[in-house]
């Protein structure tokens, strides 16, 4: 309930024209975005890397923002995929709240755990995941992609050849979007305010260094600061290097989260310090680390999803997406459906 008023909020905070701001605001999502899509390492397939659908998904980046609006149950349910509630202890909301690193394997199990600990689900967010089953879903897209374009390659029916074409194109286009959906989650986990109950101002909380209270806090910096000094060069620059040996999304998710989460104690000891005024530079390098974070970590959320596909099984009769590749399997009525 609490973050809906924090759009509101921010819209009479910020003067710039056409700036929604939600987690980083239009800005940063599309420099996230961005810049993930022009670090992929070599190996993925080349529609990702055209001009075309690095812009695209610059621009889809920003969807599950735009999503705001629709009513209820749309509203109450995707609102809360955009943040998590940590406490400085890094528990969900407070002590009762268990660790991410506890965090139950289905959202449901984790919404039955606050509820039974006198915690308010919508209130606690649910970010980990929105990220986690945007990823596992891209993986799927891509293997339905590894298995179209093969069989493309080799089928010798134009009729079949014909409709495997139609349906890769159409998978690219899907591929394109759900990349952006899951770019948003994962650029919403750089933001220090998306992973704390410090979202918008310190709050109600023991604030023995005098940390703001002021409203405006949260939309100020991820939208009218970020948008001033952002710049794609300077993040691309701070990307860290591909971490992608033994990726295991839960572990890698809660890890994330977890650096963004020592964030917040810096974001506002800067921002006491006057550090998101006008342009400044220590504010600027600090929304600079930030994006850039949320950058590397969706360039390897893309890139890890490419990796696993090649290990499915898809369809109905389920086939190889190795099989296929190899040649040794007809994937026709695995793509086609056999009713």
């Amino acid at each position: 309930m609490k973050r809906l008023a924090i759009a509101a909020l921010a819209l009479i905070a910020v003067s710039a024209p056409a700036v929604t701001v939600d987690a980083w605001g239009n800005t940063g999502h599309r420099l996230i975005g961005v810049a993930a899509m022009r670090a992929l390492p070599e190996g993925l397939p080349a529609f990702l890397t055209t001009p075309g659908a690095i812009a695209d998904v610059g621009e889809l980046a920003r969807e599950p923002d735009r999503w705001k609006g629709a009513g209820q149950p749309h509203d109450r349910e995707r609102d809360t995929a955009h943040f998590i509630d940590l406490d400085d202890q890094g528990r969900v909301m407070d002590g009762r709240g268990m660790a991410l690193t506890d965090l139950p394997r289905l959202k449901s199990e984790y919404d039955a755990a606050l509820t039974q600990a006198g915690l308010d689900v919508d209130d606690a967010g649910y970010l980990p995941y929105a990220m986690i089953d945007a990823w596992q879903n891209l993986s799927r897209d891509f293997a339905y992609w590894r298995v179209l374009n093969a069989a493309e390659k080799r089928e010798t029916n134009l009729e079949r050849q014909a409709w495997y074409r139609a349906d890769r194109l159409r998978r690219e286009a899907l591929i394109l979007r759900d990349i952006g959906v899951m770019g948003h989650y994962v650029g919403d986990g750089s933001q220090p305010h998306h992973t704390s109950i410090h979202y918008n101002g310190w709050g109600d909380y023991p604030n023995p260094e005098g940390f703001t209270n002021s409203r405006q806090t949260h939309g100020q910096f991820e939208g009218a600061f970020a948008s001033r000094v952002a710049r794609l060069d300077a993040v691309e620059a701070a990307m860290p290097a591909a971490n992608l040996d033994g990726f295991d999304v839960k572990a890698r998710t809660v890890s994330y989260l977890t650096t963004t989460l020592g964030t917040v104690v810096p974001f506002y000891r800067l921002e006491k310090a006057g550090g998101f005024r006008d342009a400044d530079a220590r504010g600027a390098a600090f929304v600079t680390e930030r994006l850039a974070a949320g950058a590397a970590e969706m360039r390897d959320f893309i890139a890890s999803a490419w990796t696993v596909s090649g290990d499915a099984a898809i369809g109905w009769p389920a086939v190889k997406v190795a099989e296929v590749e190899a040649g040794r399997a007809d994937p026709w009525l695995a793509m086609v459906g056999e009713d």
